[in-house]
């Protein structure tokens, strides 16, 4: 004992060489707290006498004898001993009342062990016992509510002085994971929401409370619950919220310019990181009126689980998707193809991180170039083949048809071909709405590709007597895609405005990547051949109102700190899309949000024969001629503001 007390007290002494820093007040040296503990037991010793005098009915007088220093220097030394005054007092917990508790109880041992071994030897009183027990009970209190004392007074002060950076939040919701949240949130520090209540959609907690706060009925508006009690943002905790709901309380929020932030579920709050990291600011992609899409997983899990797969523009926003959910599914081996260097190693260092075990090859390639491409198959005869890589791009088609066609025509028939030729179990292409009715010639391009694969579907059942299954996907416009709408208004956000839109009127379908990716996965899983599976693309969303949606989730009011500008539509791009032309009709499946369209298929050799003189006119760069035998392949190809127009 006397080791390791000595060990204790040349800490104290060697912390008392250091330079007070009152500016870091958390981090008092241990010999200043050593020595207001030392003062709150000597003024507790004080008031034990003042007690004393008062019940003997004697003088008192502040002095000190010989026993009453060493009941005070015994106490000390246990300070020592259990360092009392090793914590941060602002930071002071349980255990620090425990120490004391232990330095308190050792105190008073000593003292009757020596009272009484010099009682046995001496027979004179030296110490009144009940002073003894009234100075411990004194000496403990005192030094317990100090610390609770400094810890209040840091964090009133920390309170105050972060006022002004706490943002004043209702709390959306009364279950259980709504309080966790409110409850973090209050004990987090420094604070960066200052909860002030908690929103009760029904009226069955009127009038009570939760942690101290009022439970406020929504009988109003949303917006106007928030003025009313001066709060500038709402979180959405409640985890029975619908869709249509949260869309709704999002959209009145929006309207009046507060903020709207989503918690999230206890379940998924990731470990080692704070509550608040984890409020997130809602995005575009949760006020789509469209409800989560469920997977048949046992379904995809048995269509990729241990067989090879190919994903061509794997680096590419819907390709590299696909790579991410494919590689979820444990395949034999998995490749990646695409052109562009810099994003194919982009995701290949991701997929390595992500899936260490995972076999998988990331290869540069154009599919454009057959002999190459047909290596790539020879080498890993792929079972599952996902045909993501295109040219999508509407004005820029416009202006270089060639390129459409050498891509989405000759691309897709070079991976199509490959995939018969090497028994591939499924091939997917992944197409899009502006192939319907196209008014452009991207979309024509890939309604071409489409009128290809089907009819090869058609031609090696007939005539192969293969079973690979062709299966075409059409959707539209994905949030956050490559050269989409979405990240083209946050760049002029960012750039101080306008965003700018064609038109007024125009409208379009929206769903986000992974929704996307997962329909195709399933609907690849699903089908049998030949089907053109389309999806449940949710409302249409006018792209003004998705403009102004998108401000005010900036924290900016449109037209005035952010204006929208109307420029006129582009080459090509007509005022809204289509998943059926008027010729076809849809049947269900088990997923209601994928359903299969009954479309015309045509004739295999006609079309190879159209698809080689579309290559010739498109070697020699001949554009009129390009576009004029596109729309004689497909008759309801009729251009919009283009040039083009003069060929209908």
């Amino acid at each position: 004992m006397y080791k390791k007390f000595k060990q204790a007290l040349s800490q104290v002494l060697e912390s008392s060489k250091k330079r007070l820093d009152f500016k870091n007040i958390n981090y008092l040296p241990r010999w200043v707290i050593l020595g207001f503990d030392s003062l709150i037991i000597v003024f507790s010793l004080i008031i034990t006498k003042l007690i004393i005098s008062r019940i003997k009915n004697q003088d008192f007088a502040i002095s000190f004898s010989t026993v009453e220093l060493v009941i005070i220097c015994v106490n000390i030394i246990f300070f020592i001993l259990y360092r009392t005054y090793a914590g941060l007092i602002r930071h002071s917990t349980f255990l620090d009342a425990v120490r004391f508790l232990v330095a308190s109880i050792s105190t008073l041992i000593v003292i009757l062990v020596s009272y009484y071994v010099y009682y046995l030897y001496n027979a004179t009183e030296i110490i009144f016992i009940p002073t003894l027990l009234i100075y411990l009970v004194l000496s403990f209190c005192g030094l317990f509510l100090f610390r609770v004392l400094v810890k209040q007074v840091f964090e009133v002060y920390l309170n105050y002085s972060n006022k002004e950076n706490e943002l004043r939040v209702l709390v959306y919701g009364t279950d259980e994971n709504a309080i966790a949240i409110a409850s973090a949130l209050k004990s987090e520090k420094p604070n960066r929401y200052s909860v002030i209540g908690f929103i009760d959609k029904g009226e069955r907690n009127k009038s009570k409370q939760i942690l101290g706060l009022p439970i406020i009925s929504i009988q109003r508006n949303v917006a106007l619950t928030l003025r009313i009690y001066k709060a500038q943002a709402l979180i959405i905790a409640d985890k029975n919220i619908t869709k249509q709901e949260a869309v709704a309380l999002i959209d009145r929020c929006l309207d009046y310019n507060l903020k709207v932030y989503r918690a999230p579920l206890l379940s998924d709050i990731e470990e080692n990181k704070n509550i608040t990291s984890q409020i997130e600011k809602i995005q575009i992609e949760d006020i789509l009126e469209r409800d989560p899409i469920k997977l048949d997983n046992k379904l995809v899990a048995k269509e990729i689980f241990n067989k090879c797969v190919i994903v061509t523009g794997g680096a590419g926003s819907i390709g590299s998707e696909i790579v991410r959910q494919v590689a979820g599914y444990k395949p034999k081996k998995l490749i990646i193809i695409d052109h562009a260097e810099s994003p194919l190693y982009q995701i290949q260092l991701e997929i390595k991180n992500t899936f260490p075990k995972l076999n998988f090859e990331a290869i540069i390639n154009d599919i454009r170039n057959f002999e190459k491409t047909e290596s790539i198959f020879q080498q890993n005869t792929p079972d599952v083949v996902f045909h993501a890589a295109a040219y999508k791009h509407v004005p820029l088609m416009e202006n270089y048809p060639a390129e459409a066609i050498f891509a989405n025509v000759q691309g897709s028939k070079n991976i199509a071909d490959l995939a018969l030729k090497y028994n591939a179990e499924k091939f997917v292409m992944v197409s899009t709405d502006k192939a319907v009715n196209p008014s452009n010639v991207m979309g024509a391009s890939k309604r071409i590709a489409e009128i290809y694969v089907q009819a090869l579907q058609e031609y090696s059942n007939r005539d192969l007597k293969k079973t690979t299954g062709f299966v075409t996907t059409r959707f539209g416009n994905v949030l956050g895609s490559n050269g989409s709408v979405v990240p083209l208004f946050k760049r002029q956000i960012e750039e101080g405005g306008p965003l700018t839109i064609t038109h007024p009127d125009i409208i379009r379908y929206f769903m986000t990547i992974s929704e996307a990716c997962q329909l195709v996965i399933e609907a690849g899983a699903m089908g049998n051949g030949g089907e053109v599976f389309i999806f449940d693309m949710g409302e249409a969303v006018k792209i003004i109102d998705l403009a102004k949606k998108i401000i005010r989730l900036a924290g900016y009011t449109p037209y005035k700190e952010i204006d929208i500008k109307v420029i006129g539509l582009r080459p090509g791009e007509k005022l809204y899309e289509e998943l059926l032309n008027k010729n076809s009709s849809t049947l269900p499946t088990y997923n209601d949000k994928i359903m299969i369209a009954k479309v015309e298929t045509y004739d295999y050799d006609k079309i190879c024969n159209d698809i080689s003189e579309l290559l010739e006119f498109s070697n020699s760069q001949n554009k009129d001629a390009i576009v004029k035998k596109m729309k004689a392949i497909v008759p309801e190809f009729i251009s919009m503001n283009s040039d083009y127009k003069k060929l209908d």
